[in-house]
């Protein structure tokens, strides 16, 4: 007999949502540890430390001296510094940046040195790196949204140009291209498959990974649409995939049986209307109607991760929140790479 899913009839509550971290910038992306500790991409420029007990320490990028530094400017974006966006760990434990604002993957050291490992490819630049996660065997996956700038035109346009990139032993590759508005991406339990989330056409893409690394034909996991326009995604050991829904603010998971689940909203209706019309292609993107689109308990919502020592607990990272919201889940998260 099958093991009914947890997911079914679930939902959050929200009288049981707490709050960790304060005076966070855009905290898109959260490494969680066995520990408690939290690590948050930040829009200052580098990586803020919160221990168990709520303690904060910012890491700061000092700049690659090849590539100069300062401040990443962008009107659209809530950000003093070169935009982190994607985290995770190499294996010597140093943080690996994909960088939204340096338009580079970069690593970085506990004390904020920073070098860049890719920031061409195939003779021209990267474009705006999203996310990077590894593989058992240490291979690393980089997703780039777009190559358009400014990038907000291909948010407009829905313009297909983002990628996935693999990095190993050979260099780096373009593996999956022609994807729109590129996002997470994940792998299943058995590395079998890499799941993407092209957030402009609401849809995750999957791929079946070769032994070499490289990737198969792109094909749709769930529906052509998938009622939302999905961020952030991460299995649980049932093999649910939990997604966040940036600017619509809602938290869902497609089940194995490609069901999808709404588990939290936190939409605005009459903003949120205006906002799904427009990611729909029904009318005009425009930065206003996104501005308006804008939860509470985590603005934009971005990004999860699951953590705590039985991997139970839900960080919610966004783009406009100062702090980080999180609540149990009935199901365990998947176990990430580094854990």
């Amino acid at each position: 007999m099958t093991a009914a899913n947890p997911l079914q009839g679930w939902r959050v509550d929200r009288a049981n949502i707490r709050y960790l971290g304060e005076n966070l910038q855009r905290p898109e992306c959260i490494l969680a540890m066995r520990d408690g500790t939290l690590y948050s991409a930040d829009a200052r420029g580098g990586v803020m430390a919160i221990a168990p007990d709520g303690g904060q320490r910012f890491i700061g990028q000092k700049a690659d001296p090849r590539r100069g530094g300062g401040a990443f400017e962008d009107r659209y974006l809530n950000t003093q510094g070169t935009l982190p966006n994607g985290l995770t760990f190499d294996r010597e434990g140093r943080f690996l940046i994909a960088n939204f604002g340096t338009d580079a993957l970069e690593r970085m050291d506990w004390e904020g040195n920073t070098e860049t490992i890719l920031a061409e490819i195939e003779g021209r630049p990267l474009g705006k790196a999203n996310f990077v996660t590894r593989d058992s065997r240490g291979r690393l996956y980089l997703t780039v949204t777009t190559r358009t700038n400014p990038w907000t035109d291909a948010v407009r346009d829905r313009i297909a140009d983002g990628c996935i990139i693999l990095v190993d032993q050979d260099g780096a590759r373009i593996v999956a291209d022609g994807l729109t508005g590129t996002n997470e991406l994940r792998f299943d339990a058995d590395e079998a498959f890499v799941y993407v989330a092209e957030t402009i056409v609401r849809r995750i893409s999957r791929f079946a990974v070769r032994p070499d690394g490289t990737l198969g034909p792109r094909e749709t996991y769930g529906p052509e649409d998938l009622g939302g326009t999905p961020d952030g995604i991460a299995f649980d050991a049932f093999g649910n995939l939990w997604m966040t829904f940036i600017m619509g603010e809602k938290l869902a998971a497609l089940t194995p049986e490609r069901e999808v689940l709404i588990l939290l909203d936190d939409a605005v209706p009459e903003a949120s209307a205006a906002y799904e019309a427009a990611s729909r292609g029904e009318t005009p993107m425009t930065p206003e109607i996104m501005a308006a689109a804008k939860g509470t308990i985590a603005p934009w919502m971005a990004s999860l991760t699951f953590g705590g020592e039985d991997l139970r607990t839900v960080y919610l990272g966004s783009l406009q929140g100062t702090r980080i919201a999180f609540f149990r889940s009935p199901v365990p998260g998947l176990p990430l790479i580094h854990w």
